[in-house]
């Protein structure tokens, strides 16, 4: 099986086509890194993976193999083939944005994913009009009994993976978080690059 990667760099985003049926893995090169992710429907920014629907979908806030992942209108996008880490991952928070980051006591700009998603998009000649919610690859958002959250860092190790199955042809996209202000990309509070693996 012939394999071609792809880099997502430390703070910043990538966009890949990728075809239907086509298998892909998505890397956590050092083990620390949250990726958020998107999908859209090659063509037609406005058809995009749900988290609301996917939720309605699966019955779950947590993606497990053999899940398929739905977009806004409830139809298949992404079939999760295979998950080598702990399972821990995110599908309720929204991705970090300026906004966000005001709000954290920045005064200048900081690296965003919101930015980061818009920015690989017109890479590729595409724009949404909206950000959707992404899946939060890798990100330790543990709800407590009293339905509170915390934010920890990630329990996966150098080289873990997420597999998927595009079930159309789409536009996968992911960002690098650059959140360096809390743990959520390790203790080292260090974003880094990370990898995406096409087969």
């Amino acid at each position: 099986m012939s394999r071609h990667e792809h880099t997502v760099p430390a703070r910043r985003g990538k966009a890949i086509d990728v075809a239907a049926g086509q298998e892909f893995r998505v890397i956590n090169t050092h083990g620390t890194q949250v990726l958020d992710t998107w999908a859209f429907a090659a063509g037609d920014s406005s058809t995009f993976l749900s988290m609301a629907h996917t939720r309605s979908s699966i019955s779950r806030i947590h993606i497990r193999p053999n899940d398929t992942l739905v977009d806004n209108h409830y139809q298949p996008m992404l079939t999760v083939l295979e998950d080598t880490s702990p399972g821990v991952h995110d599908m309720l928070m929204c991705c970090c944005s300026m906004p966000i980051y005001k709000r954290m006591g920045c005064t200048e700009y900081h690296d965003n994913c919101e930015d980061n998603l818009h920015a690989a998009l017109a890479e590729v000649g595409l724009a949404s009009r909206h950000t959707p919610a992404p899946l939060n690859l890798f990100m330790n958002y543990p709800l407590g009994a009293d339905g509170g959250f915390s934010r920890k860092p990630p329990v996966t190790r150098p080289g873990d993976y997420v597999a998927f199955r595009a079930e159309r042809d789409i536009v996968l996209v992911l960002s690098a978080c650059p959140q360096d202000l809390i743990p959520i990309n390790g203790e080292t509070r260090m974003p880094t690059e990370a990898h995406v693996a096409l087969f």
